[in-house]
């Protein structure tokens, strides 16, 4: 009589190896997938914020004209790594255009885009009290 680990059963082919390597694929599949989502919103709100500051930068520059509100908004994009896109003066307001790369670049993540408007109180109906 041998003393060891008996055999493998009649229905153990080894079924629960390619369920665990199942598991495991659909577990990186599902964390990729959150790592994607979640650069996708880091950019989306990096982008909004680098355009919020830009049109504020921008708009307390406008009186000095366009194209010096303009410029003060560009540097502003740049510095929240974001590249301004379009930038024009309405009235007394800024409205600004600011895109910013996802985690993994252009080629993994893709791009976000942010808009801002900025200008006086005033501009926008709110008066002081």
């Amino acid at each position: 009589m041998t003393v060891g680990r008996p055999g493998p059963g009649p229905g153990d082919q080894g079924s629960v190896t390619i369920y665990a390597c199942v598991g495991v694929m659909v577990l990186l599949l599902v964390t990729g997938l959150a790592v994607q989502v979640g650069g996708a919103v880091l950019a989306r709100q990096r982008a909004e914020t680098g355009a919020d500051l830009a049109a504020l930068a921008g708009a307390a520059q406008l009186l000095r004209g366009a194209e010096f509100a303009c410029a003060t908004a560009s540097a502003v994009a740049q510095a929240n790594r974001g590249q301004l896109i379009s930038c024009r003066p309405d009235g007394l307001d800024l409205l600004v255009e600011v895109t910013t790369d996802a985690a993994g670049g252009v080629m993994l993540g893709g791009s976000a885009t942010g808009r801002a408007r900025a200008g006086p109180a005033a501009a926008v109906g709110v008066t002081g009290g």
